[in-house]
């Protein structure tokens, strides 16, 4: 996946999220509306999530060191993990809260400002609208044919399914405040001004959970994809290399894969012809895929006895 893509889908929420926190904390003095709070701290998280999200894009890119000798590729990774952590904490555990005071305290809206959150909400609602859009058209550029959920979960850069979760959520959760404040207007009770603020609080918690789980997958290390594997399997064998006696992979960062394998080679072959059928095999797996950098080929000589298991 090319990172512009995610960082263009990162840009576009950013500037949404901005422009829609300020609308609704200023229709939250007006109204004192819990569901309006919420959903200001809400798109308040998401920006500061967005933030981080471009920070660890830049902080990846770093030169590898000696004490990092295989680079800063998964600090994307990292930043991801506490897009979670806010979004949990920030986003969905303060808009519990809030519901919960609310709730216990209702109050009605003033009528003289009850459709200023309701216009906030519409206008909000659009602009969201189109920064998920920007999300999805970068998103099927490496989507392919897999399924929105399958996407989520083997997406090896964590931008864009952050801002596809983010995105949703807060599309949800603006359809959740329009409930609850349109209900207090319509009845005068506030205790569905809560009911909107729970639903925004629960959606939170749940999107947080699925981001912080895909992106602890990710942080512990994960392996190619199948379709990367079998180029790799089928680029590694050719002259010199008759046989793969085992394979692994596993991703450094998004767009750095590390391949070590045990090849099999002739015996009678020399020093000089096994250095060069590993050089050859390197370049075919680089050639099939470009995201393999950093490869480790060990020679060995295959013999069928060491299949069988003791």
């Amino acid at each position: 996946m090319a990172h512009g893509g995610g960082n263009k889908a990162i840009v576009a929420a950013l500037a949404a999220n901005l422009a829609i926190a300020v609308l609704k904390f200023l229709a939250y003095l007006l109204t004192l509306s819990s569901s309006m709070l919420a959903e200001s701290i809400h798109s308040l998280a998401d920006s500061g999530n967005q933030l981080l999200l471009l920070l660890g894009g830049k902080r990846a890119k770093r030169q590898a060191s000696a004490e990092h000798p295989f680079g800063y590729g998964r600090e994307r990774y990292v930043y991801a993990f506490l897009v979670s952590i806010i979004l949990f904490s920030v986003g969905g555990v303060f808009a519990l809260y809030e519901a919960y005071s609310k709730w216990q305290h209702p109050h009605a809206m003033d009528a003289q400002w009850a459709w200023v959150p309701l216009a906030v909400l519409v206008g909000s609602i659009l602009l969201e609208g189109n920064s998920f859009r920007t999300a999805i058209k970068e998103s099927n550029h490496t989507r392919g044919s897999k399924s929105w959920a399958q996407f989520i979960r083997t997406a090896k850069a964590p931008e864009l399914p952050a801002v596809l979760l983010e995105d949703s959520a807060a599309l949800l959760g603006l359809i959740f405040a329009l409930f609850g404040v349109s209900m207090t207007i319509a009845t005068g009770n506030g205790h569905w001004d809560a009911v909107g603020t729970a639903l925004i609080g629960v959606l939170l918690v749940c999107v947080a959970v699925i981001l912080a789980v895909e992106t602890k997958s990710l942080l512990l290390g994960e392996s190619a994809t199948e379709e990367d594997v079998r180029a790799i399997e089928q680029a590694l064998l050719g002259p010199g290399v008759s046989r793969i006696i085992h394979l692994k992979t596993l991703h450094l960062g998004p767009e750095e894969l590390l391949v070590a394998a045990k090849i099999a080679v002739d015996k009678s072959e020399t020093g000089a012809q096994i250095a060069a059928a590993i050089d050859d095999a390197e370049k075919r797996v680089r050639a099939a895929v470009p995201i393999a950098r950093v490869i480790y080929l060990e020679p060995d000589i295959y013999s069928a006895a060491a299949d069988i298991q003791p």
